[in-house]
């Protein structure tokens, strides 16, 4: 049986409770969070222990914890499951900046730990079919979006809490654009200056970015919150004579007059995500495709994205790397 740890007990974390208690041979066996009564309903939906502190749960000796806390409070529990020297799974976005990120992600390192970050979109078997697709065509055009709602969390519309919605929401669109589409080198971004209809709302309520690929791609990100339902999430590629339009349940394949449709199920990711993650531990197979140090690049395009909205100009992610090496 493997033991799973869950740090944080919000909406994400129930998702993974209830993947995780229907895979064979797994338990939850333990569930800490800032609000009790929270940890205590998701740990009794599961017969999982409450915990009050992520110590107490690290000391009642899961095989593996997940990270599943906002943006602005990550860090200090992936510390405490680096230093017991556990496997963990950290929901995206890893942190609202770059230093956390970066220390965790060296810390990573140092001990050679089995981590994944819940960037699920990679295990759509439509997105494995787009790769397939691109293998050996230049791409020329990257065309990505997130148009949505601001969801139902007080944290969420407040950019010291969120790192708002490129960096929260769009980043599984920029994780697919690098994974389809390569690295990106560049990115140039306005924000709208108006923030959406939420209380205590400061991020934008729009966001354009232009990118450029190291590859020869250009690309465009388009994200919005001001919707009260979700519009669209996808990305939209053309090399020469192909155009694929891929979002979280088809693909659309279009060479000249052939267009052909693929669906699939989106739990389905959900799903592999976490029995990739479990295999890993278990020692049985290798296919975590967003390992934290992966993740980290993906964080670093979505943050380039905001700080170049913020600040008025470029943001080269050649000269970030440059920087950190």
């Amino acid at each position: 049986m493997t033991r799973i740890g869950l740090i944080g007990a919000g909406g994400v974390a129930a998702r993974h409770a209830r993947v995780l208690s229907d895979l064979p041979d797994v338990q939850v066996s333990g569930v800490t969070d800032v609000v009790a009564e929270a940890a205590g309903k998701l740990a009794g939906q599961h017969g999982a222990q409450v915990y009050a502190t992520v110590a107490d749960l690290i000391d009642s000796g899961p095989d593996a914890v997940y990270v599943c806390v906002p943006p602005f409070a990550h860090g200090e529990a992936e510390r405490a499951v680096i230093a017991a020297g556990l496997p963990m799974f950290v929901e995206k976005p890893i942190s609202i900046n770059r230093s956390v990120a970066y220390e965790i992600a060296d810390l990573v390192a140092q001990r050679d730990l089995t981590t994944a970050v819940g960037h699920h979109w990679r295990y759509l078997p439509i997105v494995e079919r787009a790769r397939e697709i691109l293998d050996g065509r230049p791409i020329r055009l990257i065309s990505g979006a997130w148009l949505d709602k601001v969801p139902p969390v007080g944290w969420w519309p407040r950019l010291d809490r969120s790192g708002g919605p490129v960096v929260e929401q769009a980043a599984h669109v920029l994780d697919l654009a690098r994974h389809l589409g390569g690295e990106v080198d560049e990115v140039f971004a306005y924000g709208n200056g108006t923030p959406p209809d939420a209380p205590g709302a400061d991020i934008d309520g729009a966001t354009t970015a232009v990118l450029r690929f190291a590859g020869g791609a250009v690309g465009t990100l388009a994200a919005t919150c001001v919707l009260g339902w979700k519009q669209r999430a996808g990305l939209e590629i053309y090399a020469d004579g192909l155009a694929l339009a891929l979002t979280e349940t088809e693909l659309a394949i279009r060479t000249g007059d052939d267009t052909e449709v693929i669906t699939c199920d989106p739990v389905s990711a959900h799903v592999a995500v976490d029995r990739a993650f479990v295999a890993a531990v278990r020692g049985e197979q290798d296919d975590i495709r967003v390992p934290y140090a992966e993740a980290v690049r993906t964080h670093e395009v979505a943050l380039a994205v905001a700080d170049s909205a913020a600040a008025g100009r470029p943001v080269s992610l050649r000269r970030a790397e440059a920087a950190r090496a």
